[in-house]
């Protein structure tokens, strides 16, 4: 076996390293200015203000879009509290290549303490206003899928954690937490959060979500023909929220708790009616006609079941996953009768679904509900909303706003460059890690700014600055983009107007009764609250299919 010998020379010894004067001229977070420059080309700032409108008697100063954008900035380059817009403030060269100057700490809190709730409101629209001079911006390809492709929406909520006694405006959820919980809707392909509440972690989200939908309905570019989607965990179990869907030519798929009344369905299930899930290993699924009494006309249960080994169940019975076994199978699994049982999953849905195919399809699609999920975690991780900052309400709705805006930031600048093309769209982190948080120097000659990069960190940010140029536009400038009112969704949104319609002619469909339409559902006199019985067939439907959109989960 060689060994490593020592060198027998004289040892080299490393050099001494003096630290020099401050250099006011090398910054951190060089890739603020490709930021700087998505923010000018949609006119980020400018829309803010139009919407929130003055937050302060006198004109000088920094304005609410401004502070906005200040904050939302600070969050991209990895702040996660009101004192780090201080430290952003002593990098005097990354200041210059920011979109707006940050404030001081004690100043952005006052400013956002005088948000109300017009503000917000102003801050909601100014999403819509965004979206569509996004829209227009993308690539055509893009832009199409887009507009042609049915829009899911997704609404979910998360619980922040908070500490101190003198907070406002939030309280101890049920695991004895205090905390807030932001309530969010999200354009599930887009990638963005249309509209977002912030409530205490004791209030229930159900009264509270078909306004949401709505606002976020609002905020979709008018462009978007087709008509939406809507997703949502079993927390939204609420036949307003349905009913409120329907009425705005919204088809909905909504999670439902386990009922005795949806155990019935289940067991009515024949044991041939069963189809493999898609790109789920052990999962199938089938349908039943039960349905909540109340519910909108169509509306049906998609039942998936995954196998379980007997011996991956808990015998704690707290264990999260025997709350969807029955209780004959979980009893036989852990006597040592049977080898496996079968967790149960229920989504009610009136999402048209012909034949076993399109019940899978429902199904695959349905979870692609994570989506979400991710935008809730980036929120947390990626920007600064894995806290409260303030006492004050209001300044903690500004906070999470600036924390939407922040994941709005990262999607827009994604796409419009095209970095979410290759390794998929990047998560704060790793986009603070390759495009934000890169050093250089920069200079100042005949009024330009000059910023010179390190070797190896230099492969984004300038291909990226280069990728946004060609949008120059005035800020001011309203983007006018194409609408219909000959699609399937014909709900015209304010400022719509009519003109070609960039969708596909809706396709037919046979008006036949429920029972009559397929074999995959399984009639019954047992349905969930007695909402329909096997003499009363369900009424016809004339929508259309999901398109391939629908099919498969959002990437």
């Amino acid at each position: 076996m060689n060994r490593l010998r020592r060198s027998t020379g004289p040892r080299r010894r490393a050099p001494r390293v003096r630290v020099g004067p401050v250099d006011r001229s090398l910054t951190g977070m060089a890739g603020l200015v490709a930021v700087a420059e998505l923010v000018d080309r949609l006119g980020v700032v400018e829309a803010l203000d139009d919407q929130v409108g003055p937050v302060k008697q006198r004109a000088r100063g920094l304005s609410g879009g401004e502070l906005l954008v200040g904050l939302a900035s600070a969050q991209v380059a990895g702040q996660a509290t009101l004192s780090g817009l201080d430290r952003l403030r002593s990098d005097e060269a990354g200041g210059l290549l920011a979109a707006v100057p940050f404030a001081p700490s004690r100043t952005a809190a006052r400013l956002a303490g005088r948000f109300g709730l017009a503000q917000l409101a102003g801050v909601e629209g100014a999403v819509g206003v965004l979206a569509s001079r996004w829209l227009a911006r993308l690539p055509a390809q893009r832009r199409a899928e887009l507009v042609t492709g049915r829009p899911t929406i997704d609404l979910d909520s998360s619980d922040v954690e908070v500490f101190g006694r003198k907070k406002r405006g939030v309280a101890y959820t049920y695991e004895g937490k205090k905390a807030g919980r932001p309530l969010l809707a999200s354009w599930a392909r887009a990638g963005l959060v249309l509209a977002a509440d912030l409530l205490a972690g004791d209030q229930d989200v159900r009264p509270r979500a078909a306004g949401l939908l709505a606002r976020a309905l609002s905020n979709l570019p008018a462009a978007v023909c087709a008509p939406p989607l809507l997703r949502a965990d079993s927390g939204f179990f609420t036949g307003e929220l349905a009913r409120a869907a329907v009425a705005a030519g919204v088809d909905f798929a909504i999670a439902a708790p386990r009922n005795s009344a949806l155990w019935r369905a289940y067991a009515a299930v024949e044991e041939n009616a069963w189809t493999d899930a898609r790109d789920m290993t052990g999962a199938q699924v089938a349908a039943s006609s039960s349905a909540p009494a109340g519910w909108p006309p169509g509306t049906y249960t998609v039942i998936r079941r995954v196998k379980v080994p007997a011996g991956e169940i808990s015998a704690d019975p707290r264990s999260r996953r025997r709350r969807t076994i029955p209780k004959d199978q979980l009893t036989l699994a852990l006597d040592g009768v049977v080898d496996h049982a079968w967790a149960v999953s229920f989504i009610v849905t009136n999402i048209p679904a012909n034949d076993p195919d399109g019940i899978v399809a429902v199904e695959h699609w349905f979870r692609g509900r994570a989506d979400i999920e991710t935008r809730i975690k980036d929120a947390k991780l990626g920007a600064g909303l894995r806290h409260l900052p303030s006492a004050d309400s209001a300044v903690n709705q500004v906070w999470m706003w600036a924390a939407i805006l922040a994941g709005w930031l990262s999607t827009m600048l994604q796409a419009l460059t095209g970095f979410d093309q290759h390794a998929g769209r990047a998560h704060g982190d790793r986009l603070r890690h390759e495009l934000i948080l890169i050093p250089g120097r920069v200079t100042r000659h005949a009024g330009a700014l000059t910023l010179r990069l390190p070797p190896g960190r230099d492969q984004h940010l300038p291909t990226g600055l280069d990728r946004l140029a060609p949008f120059r536009q005035p800020p001011d400038q309203r983007i006018s983009l194409p609408t219909t009112s000959s699609g399937p969704w014909t709900r015209r949104r304010p400022g719509a107007t009519a003109g070609p319609s960039p969708c596909p002619p809706p396709r037919d469909n046979i008006n036949k009764p429920e029972k009559e339409r397929s074999p995959i559902f399984h009639q019954t006199n047992r349905t969930t609250g007695g909402s329909r019985s096997e003499s009363a067939p369900a009424q016809p439907t004339t929508r259309v299919q999901p398109p391939p959109e629908a099919k498969a989960p959002e990437p």
